[in-house]
């Protein structure tokens, strides 16, 4: 028995030939092997792109790793510095990666400005309902002088640096507004990381909206976001986040807190949906369990996961502290989530569950002294490791089994973290808000194989890429290669 096939060229059906089944057979065995092979050189590609980047805070797998790269152990202002540039504004923003541009977001205040500045885009803005009472009174209001709302308008904009040079080669302004709120004297109105694929640059700014553009800095789209009240006036800080089509932004807030889901590439709403928690920092993460996207956050009520397609609740568990700042991380088939405000919670939760897991054997291990308060947490190999509250000290878990290596170990030199850890080849990278750099060894046992200081204060979290280490200071922005 015969069959006829087409035959192709340049995505035209040229003529067709007759063959028997046999040849049937292995020509549909041959395309199959080639659309097979073709995949997965695509995916690994996608994988590879990922790595060889820093498309998000805390990395291409959002735990604080990177997958290669051999950056310098040592350094100080006179050795191994590639370039040095000030940063323009005012931004705690952590820097992220793609080929060669370096991407951060930034606030300028413009004193000279009136109200009625124009905005790049013009988005409208939701106003909260505040649980104090008022859109503008109620528990968000600042303390002592904490979110106290400046007199001038601001331009919150998008930066790209050349990643050879240091050279700044634009600025775009998302908006330019007169902000609400004040914040916390530690950081300021850019503490936000942009997140991206390599195609887009998502850029959240909290009460100022969600933006999204090219890799050149055109402006695709925008959404209006809510305009949020912080507990005690703090400011605001959760980065955006990425699962499959979705970009996700949380809204914790003294006001109704809300989740969003919007579709990356044109920014309709996919879903939303309200959160009853007070004001939290945490970015959400995203993780394939059982066939499934979720999205993970971490606040004070509850650790929760949703369905990244439809926003419903898959599950949700106590355990965590007030003010959760550290992002979850993941592996192993857990979910490692930190916090360490008015108390001390780090919980390991079993992935794969559903219902309320509060107290439940879910909670695969826990433990409750010296857990970070503003630093997340670093998953390296086979080990987690956490800092105590913001201070300069590090304690260290087998991830599996919540054993103990090392616990309060002090990084002598250092005053305070904010950063959170980064992990390489067999070091990890921890940096004070001092200036100060510990370059510990990847051993059971805490060893230290380098201490480095810098003319600068480090809040911004170390990013990896290949051999180069960038640190974003108060000031400036360190590009430290050999």
């Amino acid at each position: 028995m015969n069959s006829y096939v087409e035959i192709m060229r340049m995505g035209k059906v040229m003529r067709y030939e007759r063959v028997n089944e046999k040849e049937l057979y292995m020509m549909r065995v041959t395309k199959s092997s080639v659309l097979a092979w073709i995949l997965v050189v695509f995916m690994g590609a996608v994988v590879q792109a990922q790595q060889a980047n820093w498309p998000a805070w805390r990395g291409p797998d959002f735990n604080g790793v990177a997958p290669a790269g051999n950056p310098p152990v040592t350094w100080s202002e006179t050795k191994n510095i590639k370039w040095k540039v000030v940063v323009p504004g005012s931004s705690t923003s952590t820097p992220i990666v793609w080929g060669d541009k370096i991407y951060f977001l930034t606030a300028i205040p413009n004193p000279t400005a009136g109200i009625s500045a124009s905005n790049v885009f013009a988005s409208p803005q939701a106003q909260p309902r505040s649980r104090g009472g008022g859109a503008t009174g109620g528990r968000g209001r600042g303390r002592g002088g904490r979110g106290r709302a400046p007199s001038a308008i601001h331009k919150f904009n998008l930066v790209c640096v050349d990643r050879n040079s240091g050279k700044v080669l634009w600025q775009k302004t998302a908006k330019e507004e007169l902000p609400h709120q004040g914040h916390h004297p530690d950081h300021g109105f850019a503490s936000y990381s942009p997140v991206t694929d390599g195609k887009h640059i998502w850029a959240s700014f909290g009460s100022r909206g969600l933006y999204c553009f090219d890799m050149a800095g055109k402006p695709i789209w925008n959404k209006a976001l809510i305009k949020m009240e912080t507990r005690s006036g703090f400011g605001e800080g959760s980065s955006p986040g990425l699962a499959g089509d979705a970009v996700i932004v949380v809204a914790d807030h003294e006001g109704d807190s809300q989740i969003f889901a919007f579709h990356k590439v044109t920014g309709d709403l996919l879903w939303k949906k309200p959160r009853d928690e007070r004001t939290s920092w945490a970015t959400p993460v995203a993780v394939e369990v059982n066939g499934k996207l979720q999205v993970i956050t971490s606040a004070t009520n509850f650790i929760r996961s949703y369905d990244a397609q439809t926003g419903e609740l898959i599950w949700q568990c106590s355990g965590q502290t007030d003010n959760v700042i550290p992002s979850p991380v993941i592996g192993f088939g857990k979910v490692f989530c930190t916090s360490g405000y008015r108390g001390s919670a780090l919980q390991a939760i079993d992935l794969g569950r559903t219902g309320d897991l509060s107290g439940s054997d879910a909670i695969h291990w826990q433990v409750n002294d010296a857990t970070p308060y503003v630093p997340s947490p670093l998953l390296f190999r086979d080990n987690l490791y956490v800092c105590s509250v913001n201070r300069e000290v590090v304690s260290c878990y087998q991830a599996q089994t919540g054993k103990a290596n090392f616990v309060k170990q002090t990084l002598e030199g250092l005053k305070g973290i904010y950063a959170s850890p980064v992990g390489v080849a067999d070091r990890i990278y921890f940096v004070g808000r001092n200036g100060v750099s510990k370059v510990l060894k990847y051993s059971d046992t805490f060893e230290v194989l380098a201490t480095n200081t810098l003319e600068d204060g480090f809040d911004a979290s170390p990013v990896i890429v290949g051999d180069e280490l960038y640190l974003k200071g108060r000031k400036n922005l360190y590009c430290i290669a050999e």
